[in-house]
């Protein structure tokens, strides 16, 4: 008599049950989100690139204010100054302040390149580190409102417009970073990138940085006309000197959708030649 016990074989049922078990595809959000979340989780260890554009910020606000209110003021009766000079101040923080130098170690390490053997989206890598330059770039913001609200700025416009202040910072950042990133696929050289800030200051200085429009005169008057960040400035200031001028805010954004068009553009072409060479 056999008493073995019958060899048990997988059922039709079961092998197809098996057989159609996949791996769960991300999604574009998820993407975003780990990349941005790991970049944000280098921003404690890599504080020398955040801290000196906020003391920068500090220096020049304090300086300017000491030195060109008193002269400002005493020409154009019951300007506030101090309010004037804070949207330089926030631009002077935020603009260049971005992963842009990590995103080239990524490059240099050997990161990007592993990076780009899995199944994650490409826009993905830029979208997440553009999702923690804007979160820096909040942050960076307030303490610099803070000290202007020390120096006794108060917003026309209201609470809800020191919100505003917040987002249009932030969204110039974002909008700026976009060179940086360029630079940094497209050359993977660190000092390179770090230079892409200087490339704000003749914008910066060549507009309303430090005097209102209606005193520049001249060749400068003209320039300040064609350069984006006097609407950025201008946008910012109603914001604490006026309240709400919608077809100010409104120009603000068409400037800063004018430079991100240009700059997401650069670093978008970036990341696909980036991606062709992997």
């Amino acid at each position: 008599m056999n008493t073995q016990a019958p060899t048990t074989r997988p059922t039709p049922s079961t092998t197809s049950v098996s057989s159609e078990i996949r791996a769960r595809q991300s999604s574009l959000f998820h993407d975003i989100v780990t990349v941005a979340g790991r970049a944000l989780r280098a921003v404690p260890k890599d504080l020398e690139a955040v801290i000196p554009p906020m003391l920068i910020a500090f220096f020049f606000f304090v300086v300017n204010v000491a030195t060109l209110q008193p002269l400002t003021e005493g020409n154009l009766a019951g300007f506030d100054y101090t309010a004037f000079q804070m949207a330089t101040a926030i631009l002077l923080g935020v603009t260049g302040v971005s992963r842009a130098p990590a995103v080239v170690l990524d490059v240099q390490d050997g990161y990007m390149d592993r990076l780009l053997l899995t199944p994650v989206r490409r826009t993905a890598i830029l979208l997440g580190h553009m999702v923690a330059d804007m979160a820096v770039a909040a942050a960076l913001t307030v303490p610099i409102l803070a000290l202007g609200f020390a120096l006794g700025v108060r917003f026309e416009s209201g609470p809800l417009g020191a919100v505003m202040f917040i987002v249009i910072a932030a969204c110039w950042s974002l909008a700026f970073s976009g060179f940086g990133y360029a630079i940094a696929l497209k050359t993977g050289n660190p000092a390179a990138v770090q230079s892409s800030f200087l490339l704000f200051f003749p914008f910066l200085f060549l507009t309303s940085s430090y005097v209102p429009r209606s005193e520049l005169t001249g060749w400068l008057d003209t320039v300040a006309g064609l350069n984006p960040v006097t609407y950025i400035l201008d946008g910012l200031r109603s914001l604490t000197l006026v309240g709400w001028e919608w077809d100010e805010l409104a120009t603000t954004a068409l400037a800063i959708g004018l430079v991100a068009a240009v700059s997401m553009t650069l670093c978008f072409s970036a990341l696909r030649s980036r991606v062709a060479r992997g």
